[in-house]
């Protein structure tokens, strides 16, 4: 396959993973973004954030000549085939999608194209509607000659932590376009992968995006109630999800309960469909109940810790966690902030360690992060765990306990072994499991 001509804007997650995936595949590419700083740093092969083969696959293209890096639109764009814009949607105080990014980026590509006329691909996440809003930008003030631009959606569907497997790895291409062939041109460089590609219109393929998301969120709100529900009943969660996710037409896939889904994605995406369904005069109570159970699970932790120890002023609570999800350094819309943030106010003594170390973190969960899951842990009156990195499986319990001065464990994330955690004669409480108390050992 002879490479294309690719230029994509905005380094970040999405971005960049597509810039090295795309040189991967063969073709020519450039990612421009306009901090200096981050460029300068892409050039000389260092990556900005944690993501799985990144690094590999950052220095192979850089190695190829196939990938490079610039702030210049001029340079960015002058030979490009196709565009793809890849910059943040960052939600508004009302919840719809801030979409000045795409705006900025998209008139700056307008002063710099000239007569040229590649297709523009958005893949950032964006309200339905955006592909003609970018259209009618880059046709605003031209006399033109009565031809619209190549304007595609193509979704992306990345999870973070897994992003570059996900990439080389889709299980769907979606294109949506109104020109079938500026579609097909797009769905074209994928084609090494072998994915299956759905072809629909501009609407119809942003709409994809946040449907899918939704869905995935109410997964969440979903089992994260039943297993209230679970442990109202005495029965245990697992068995529940292991019973329910053999029906093919369930699964158990995103189907796990815990303190809440976070992250840059689901709370904005579903936050952004509510407010087109009620700009709309569209009632959307599902989606609204979803985020309202969301909300709810952060204090069920404090609930929790509240019945076991009582006022949580002067205690000492161990962390396990930070960011939104374990493989990551995210911590935008992480829950486990929201649950640190009530600790802190309600006077505890907070000490927080996360495999990630996290920098963008406010201040006062800056000043009480420590560098081991036992420093955290250390003459805690609890351990509470709130993000599901598999280093947290790994520690020893028997030496959780002998550092611990009290005995209770929640697991927000039901990633721990509760008869482990018996067995080191500690207390465990997860989200919809039976409670295990400590098992003592006798000795004759």
């Amino acid at each position: 396959m002879t490479g294309n001509r690719v230029t994509v804007i905005g380094c970040g997650h999405v971005g960049l993973v597509t810039a090295v995936g795309f040189a991967h595949l063969g073709h020519r590419v450039v990612g421009l973004d306009v901090n200096s700083d981050l460029v300068a740093k892409l050039r000389g092969g260092g990556v900005p954030f944690v993501e799985v083969g990144l690094q590999e696959l950052l220095r192979e293209g850089l190695d190829s000549a196939r990938l490079r890096f610039t702030t210049d639109y001029g340079e960015a764009v002058r030979e490009a085939e196709f565009v793809f814009l890849t910059v943040d949607t960052p939600s508004t105080l009302a919840g719809a999608a801030d979409l000045s990014n795409i705006r900025a980026a998209t008139r700056s590509l307008k002063a710099s194209l000239g007569d040229r006329r590649p297709i523009i691909v958005n893949k950032s996440t964006s309200p339905i509607g955006t592909g003609e809003t970018i259209a009618s930008i880059l046709v605003q003030g031209l006399a033109g000659d009565g031809t619209a631009p190549k304007i595609v959606a193509n979704p992306e569907f990345l999870r973070e932590g897994h992003a570059v497997h996900d990439f080389l790895n889709p299980d769907r291409i979606v294109v949506g376009a109104n020109d079938s062939a500026d579609a097909r041109a797009v769905a074209l460089l994928f084609e090494p992968l072998g994915a299956p590609v759905l072809e629909t219109d501009l609407r119809t393929a942003e709409m994809i995006k946040y449907v899918a998301n939704s869905y995935l969120a109410t997964r969440i709100s979903f089992v994260n109630e039943i297993a209230r529900l679970c442990e109202a009943l005495g029965t245990d969660i697992d068995r529940v999800i292991e019973g329910v996710g053999l029906d093919p037409r369930i699964g158990s896939h995103y189907f796990s309960p815990g303190i809440g889904f976070g992250g840059s994605c689901l709370p904005k995406d579903l936050a952004a469909l509510r407010f087109t369904g009620e700009s709309l005069g569209v009632a959307t109570p599902v989606l609204s109940a979803v985020d309202a159970v969301n909300r709810s699970r952060p204090a069920e932790v404090i609930r929790r810790l509240r019945n076991e120890l009582g006022a949580l002023e002067g205690t000492r609570i161990g962390v396990w966690g930070v960011t939104f999800k374990g493989g990551s350094e995210d911590t935008r819309d992480s829950p486990a902030l929201s649950v640190i943030a009530i600790l802190l106010n309600e006077g505890a003594q907070v000490l927080v360690f996360d495999p990630a170390f996290p920098k963008d973190v406010p201040a006062n969960v800056a000043s009480v992060m420590v560098s081991s899951a036992l420093e955290a842990a250390n003459g805690s009156n609890a351990l509470v765990v709130l993000t599901d990195w598999q280093e947290f499986c790994d520690v020893p319990m028997a030496r959780i306990a002998d550092v611990m001065r009290g005995r209770l464990v929640i697991d927000g994330r039901n990633i721990l072994e509760p008869d482990a955690v018996a067995a080191a004669g500690l207390l465990y409480m997860g989200m919809g499991r039976p409670t295990r108390n400590p098992i003592m050992e006798v000795i004759a």
